[in-house]
């Protein structure tokens, strides 16, 4: 029997247009396994509201977009059987990028039809789902800037991150890591599931969607000169080599900081508060891979 599948298109994702989108889907998916429904989103959490009404109807729901509506699909799915298929046409694609999952859309089309399906964690903070990574120092900094923007892209993110790392200021963060607890100031303090934020940017290289535990990434202040360094180590992988990162594993996890203020979700800003809940939830979203995934060297 022919496997149910949803693709859910966000139209403007990365700044990319997914007018040709429908026509590859007819051209490359296998109709001899899959049955295609398409729809486009029209605004915010259209993306989440179809997916969960897709649970019990679809047997694959496809998110076509950047991290934003990876994140919003998956969080429609998870906790389900429904299984979740990317196709990558976002800014970063970090998700994406670490389950090994082409960046072509011919190819990420392709690869649905292997239906290479794994088990990866899940994750919330104060309830709120994200998948990949989240983060409430620079980073979620950078997250909210760079959301008012009308222009996408990695080139429009690092110029806004070199804009505003001469003003921004560490925060003191009190933190309880499986009933550990810590004080640290930090510059970035970022809860990854995946090793990287996107664009092969990897913030905790040895992260792992399946270890059921998440790394609670610490960058703490460094002179700015040291800015590059930081850049090149998460470029190559040796992030965790510098003397500015500390990294912690944990599955319970609570941040504590003076303010309510910025956050992010797989890149997508929210507005959190001063306390901040977060759990890891193993195993509890079923998704598509690449041929690449778990395999050594990755």
């Amino acid at each position: 029997m022919k496997k149910k599948v949803l693709f859910i298109i966000n139209p403007i994702s990365g700044g990319k247009k997914k007018d040709d989108v429908p026509g590859q889907i007819a051209r490359f998916l296998d109709k001899t396994l899959f049955e295609a429904t398409i729809i486009f989103t029209t605004g915010v959490a259209h993306a989440r509201h179809a997916a969960a009404e897709a649970v019990g109807t679809y047997d694959v729901v496809v998110a076509v977009g950047g991290d934003g509506t990876v994140n919003e699909t998956a969080a429609g799915l998870v906790g389900s059987q429904v299984v979740l298929g990317i196709i990558p046409c976002g800014s970063g694609n970090g998700l994406s990028r670490f389950l090994q999952i082409p960046m072509n859309i011919k190819e990420a089309i392709l690869n649905l039809n292997e239906m290479r399906v794994e088990a990866i964690d899940s994750a919330e903070a104060n309830g709120m789902p994200f998948f990949n990574v989240a983060g409430l120092g620079f980073d979620a900094h950078i997250g909210h800037v760079f959301a008012d923007g009308k222009k996408r892209g990695f080139l429009r993110y690092a110029k806004s991150a070199l804009t505003e790392i001469l003003n921004y200021q560490s925060h003191t963060y009190y933190l309880t890591i499986d009933g550990v607890n810590y004080a640290q100031k930090a510059f970035i303090l970022s809860i990854a599931n995946s090793s990287q934020y996107g664009n092969n940017a990897h913030i905790s290289p040895k992260a792992s969607v399946q270890d059921g535990s998440l790394d609670v990434c610490i960058v703490k202040p460094f002179p700015l000169y040291r800015f590059p360094e930081l850049v090149v180590r998460m470029f190559t992988k040796t992030a965790d080599g510098s003397s500015f990162v500390q990294i912690i594993k944990g599955q319970n996890i609570t941040v504590k900081r003076d303010f309510a203020g910025p956050m992010h979700l797989d890149g997508e800003p929210v507005t959190m508060g001063a306390l901040v809940d977060i759990k890891v939830k193993p195993g509890t979203l079923n998704v598509i891979v690449g041929d690449s995934f778990n395999k050594p060297g990755n």
